[in-house]
């Protein structure tokens, strides 16, 4: 697989984690570097396993898993952005406690969520009989990548917007998690 083409398929499955990227640096602020660390070393994490376990389950699992992903990414995205939307409309009239989206199950869900569909591109490697390291190591690293540019960002608009924004991020992590559930219908 020609580098081109393995950058193009990195940076296409890299999109939802910029996006839900973008929503969590909007939340967040001050960002710190830890934060950026843990959601960027994660999504890269997460995004770089997925396609190696794709690859492994191969053909024999195919039919099971492409069915329920994109029912597992919608849920897990609904309830993230709901959360949001609840979180940005309940802060205005009470103080509450943000959820850090840079930790616990909230960070694994998110991880999970946008990596799905690299299970996906796991499987069709091993049905092209391609090997898996180089595509799972650049997948990784190009997600890693631009979870951080998309924390700056986002940080960078929350900072000017404020909750407005960040019920828009929550719309837009909903709305991801419809495109990944009607994409597959």
């Amino acid at each position: 697989m020609d580098i081109l083409t393995l950058t193009g398929i990195a940076a296409g499955l890299a999109m939802d984690a910029f996006a839900v990227a973008l929503s969590a640096g909007v939340m967040l602020n001050p960002l710190t570097f830890r934060q950026l660390f843990r959601l960027g070393f994660h999504f890269g994490l997460f995004q770089g396993l997925m396609p190696i376990i794709g690859w492994l389950a191969g053909i024999s699992l195919r039919k099971f898993v492409t069915v329920f992903a994109p029912w597992i990414a919608f849920i897990l995205l609904c309830f993230t952005g709901g959360k949001m939307i609840h979180e940005a409309l309940t802060g205005n009239d009470k103080p509450v406690k943000r959820t850090d989206p840079t930790r616990g199950m909230t960070m694994v869900m998110l991880s999970v969520a946008t990596s799905i569909d690299a299970l996906a591109v796991g499987f069709s490697l091993s049905l092209l009989g391609v090997s898996i390291w180089t595509p799972a190591i650049t997948i990784g690293i190009i997600t890693a990548a631009l979870t951080v540019i998309g924390m700056l960002l986002g940080s960078r608009i929350g900072t000017l917007w404020g909750d407005r924004i960040e019920i828009l991020g929550g719309f837009v992590l909903i709305a991801i998690g419809l495109k990944i559930l009607l994409g597959s219908v």
